[in-house]
């Protein structure tokens, strides 16, 4: 892999991956009033959504999803280690060839979600062929489509707009900002918070 390739500048591999905060559950399900369907047209505006959405609660993420994980993975742990194993190689192997290939690069940018598609449905057939599927669906899968769901759905209050602004730059350095810079889902959102900043100084 190329470390001046796009999407993996030289500096990520410099800097400190820190944990984001974890945010109060009251906060994460608010009452009904806070989640609202997103607007299917605006394709950028939903993808804008789930971003912030994804860096700003991720720590809650990661405490259900782990707690999914574990669940599955002592009942089934061989399949569990194996289903992730799987996921996490065909993940860096797309990634590898976006920055590679610039056909496929063009594609995870414009279309981030089919990319992960991707991934999800060539992981299935890999694991599939050692019959670890239901535990590819409800260990790796499932938690994944929560989190979707939650960050589609979920609507900002200028509290958690402010502090998402704000902590941009930090979270870049978090587990999910490595992500989302890796499928370049977030040069973006930077630029709106720059934008952002500039206009609450004025």
């Amino acid at each position: 892999m190329r470390v001046g390739s796009p999407g993996f500048r030289t500096g990520c591999w410099k800097m400190d991956v820190q944990v984001a905060p974890l945010r109060p559950w009251d906060d994460f399900f608010p009452g009904s009033d806070r989640f609202g369907r997103p607007d299917f047209k605006d394709i950028s505006k939903w993808n804008n959504r789930v971003v912030s959405n994804l860096l700003y609660y991720q720590t809650n993420y990661l405490a259900l999803a782990a707690a999914v994980i574990c669940l599955v993975g002592f009942l089934s742990p061989l399949n569990m280690i194996l289903g992730a194993t799987v996921v996490i190689l065909i993940f860096m192997g797309f990634v590898w060839t976006s920055h590679n290939k610039d056909i496929v690069r063009k594609f995870k940018k414009q279309y981030p979600t089919l990319f992960v598609m991707s991934i999800m449905l060539s992981s299935y057939f890999v694991i599939s062929m050692f019959g670890g599927v239901m535990v590819f669906v409800f260990g790796i899968t499932f938690p994944l489509l929560l989190m979707f769901i939650h960050a589609s759905l979920r609507l900002r209050n200028i509290k958690n707009k402010v502090e998402n602004k704000i902590e941009g730059v930090g979270l870049k350095k978090t587990p999910m900002g490595i992500v989302l810079d890796a499928l370049e889902q977030q040069e973006e959102n930077f630029a709106k918070i720059a934008d952002f900043i500039s206009k609450v100084k004025e």
